[in-house]
Formats: C-alpha cells, sequence, structure tokens
C-alpha cells in the first residue's frame, strides 16, 4: 500500500467520475466500489482506483465541498498527440483555465476543469520528465509566500521525502515577490507533488474536496502524523484534519481497510459506526468494535 494517496469528496458522482476518468488516463483502473452505510450524510459510495499507477479513492457523501484549483492534477504526457487526445475529453463540459497551446515552459499545455470542477493540467514533457500524475498544490490568499516553508515542513514530516527543485520568482513585475516559489517539485515517501505560490487575486483556498490520506501501520505513527499536521481543532473529525496552511489530511490506520473490505456486514457496521465518533483515530477501538467486545 502507498503512504499517501489522493482522496476526491464529490456529491453524488464519484462512481461516474472515476469511470470518466480511467477511461482516459492510460494505465489506469478501478479497484472497487463499495458503500458504507449510516453515515451522517447518508449512505456513501467510495471508489478505490488508480490513474497512471497513482492511487486515488473518491467519496459520494453530499455536495459539503466543491473542488477549486487550488489544488490540480497535472497529466505529463510523453507525445502532443497524447495531450490533445486527453484534453479533448477531460475538458469536455467543463470550464477552461488556460487555452490549451504552445507556453514558454511546455510546446503543448491546457489548464481546465472538467464537468466535475476538479483541475487537470494537461502538458507535454517529452522524455525530460516521468510520465504521470502530479498533483500541485497552489498557495494563495494568507498563505501565498509560504509554499517553500511548506515543503521544508512536509518533507521533514515524512520518511524517505526529498526535494527535487524550487524554481522562484525572479523579479518584482508582477504581483509575485522575488524570491517567492514560482514552481517546486518534491517527493513525500514515495509520492510526486508540485506547488506553487501565486500572488494573484483568487476567489478560491484550500478546502475538504481534496484531502491526501496517509496511511500508518501502528497508533504510534498516527499519533505523530496528527500532532505535527493538525492545526485547527474544528477541522479534526472522522481521521480528518487541517493543517497550518489549510491542506486537508486523513490520518488513516492500514488495518481500517482489511476491516472495512474483508469483515462480516455486521463487523462493518459497528467499525463504521466507531470510528464515526472518533477525532484522531484510536485502533484499539477500532479493534474492539470489529470483534464486537
Amino acid at each position: 500500500m502507498n503512504k499517501i494517496s489522493t482522496h476526491l469528496w464529490y456529491d453524488k458522482e464519484a462512481k461516474e467520475a472515476a469511470k470518466l476518468y480511467t477511461s482516459i488516463i492510460p494505465n489506469s483502473k478501478i479497484h472497487s466500489i463499495k458503500t458504507i452505510h449510516g453515515t451522517p450524510t447518508g449512505d456513501c459510495d467510495i471508489v478505490s482506483f488508480e490513474l497512471s499507477g497513482q492511487p486515488f479513492q473518491a467519496i459520494s457523501a453530499g455536495p459539503l465541498f466543491k473542488f477549486n484549483p487550488s489544488i490540480s492534477f497535472h497529466i505529463k504526457c510523453k507525445t502532443k498527440e497524447e495531450v490533445d487526445a486527453i484534453w479533448a475529453k477531460i475538458s469536455k463540459g467543463g470550464k477552461v483555465l488556460m487555452e490549451l497551446g504552445k507556453y514558454p515552459f511546455s510546446e503543448r499545455y491546457g489548464w481546465a476543469q472538467d464537468k466535475y470542477g476538479l483541475s487537470w493540467q494537461v502538458i507535454y514533457v517529452g522524455e525530460k520528465m516521468s510520465k504521470g500524475i502530479t498533483p500541485v498544490l497552489m498557495f494563495v490568499g494568507n498563505v501565498c509566500g509560504k509554499a517553500e516553508e511548506a515543503v521544508k515542513f512536509y518533507t521533514s514530516l515524512f520518511p524517505d521525502s526529498k526535494i527535487d527543485f524550487i524554481d522562484r520568482y525572479e523579479g518584482d513585475k508582477g504581483p509575485d515577490k522575488k524570491g517567492t516559489v514560482r514552481y517546486a517539485h518534491f517527493n513525500l515517501s514515495g509520492m510526486e507533488f508540485g506547488i506553487m505560490d501565486s500572488a494573484m487575486k483568487h476567489n478560491f483556498s484550500f478546502n475538504e474536496a481534496i484531502s491526501y490520506m496517509v496511511h500508518c501501520k501502528d497508533q504510534k505513527e498516527i499519533d505523530h502524523c496528527w500532532a505535527k499536521l493538525s492545526a485547527d481543532p474544528k477541522a479534526e473529525q472522522c481521521g480528518w484534519l487541517k493543517d497550518k496552511y489549510g491542506v486537508s489530511w486523513q490520518i488513516i490506520p492500514s488495518v481500517l481497510n482489511d476491516m472495512l473490505s474483508k469483515g462480516t456486514k455486521e463487523q462493518e457496521e459497528r467499525v463504521t459506526q466507531a470510528f464515526l465518533k472518533m477525532k484522531k483515530f484510536d485502533i484499539a477501538q477500532l479493534k474492539k468494535a470489529y470483534e464486537g467486545r
């Protein structure tokens, strides 16, 4: 199991969206679709899938959160023809943020929100970069200028992490200050990320529509991640938290997946009702619920 994976929150469209994405992006597939019952928003579909080999999970859990461009996904392509083919399907019914065309950083690139609101940057990279999907965090508003600080914080927290490069703004011609991050690339426990500062005016910020699941092997690891990451007590619920930059994370015990996928219906329901009452996950209590004690 990957240490970190992406979680997407939909109103009712998780299954539909996962089927669309896996049909468009090469080396992608759906692993499982299941429904959990008795949550505060009713029955919720949960879809586990991968895109270009990277793990994702999507949930249909009501219209509480909406996607916005604060987090987008680079689809890195080896050919311009692949860019065009993916762009035609991923942008259909959505909103174009940057027209498909030639830019100083790529000969073929476009940025769009799909029909569900999720943001994609489809880019031709040729042979110079690894192919695949890279989530990109845009630091705007009151966190603009803190992207480099965030990169250092995240890579210090997770094992086997590194900063690959940081490209900074060079002058003060625009709203972005010299030295802030134009684009940086880093790796957290084997998962690639991009990050950037943007001082332009934006009417969005990070929210729970996109979060990052951290799969922990034991309670000690859960406690450590929780203590380091959680910065807003009001956001703590069912393993969810917000860090000091507003990014949402889910600190999940790896054993929970086995409980929900391999147990009986009664065991699954007991575990679900147990974790719905929790803020930080307690593995011992989850095991008691699973065993009916």
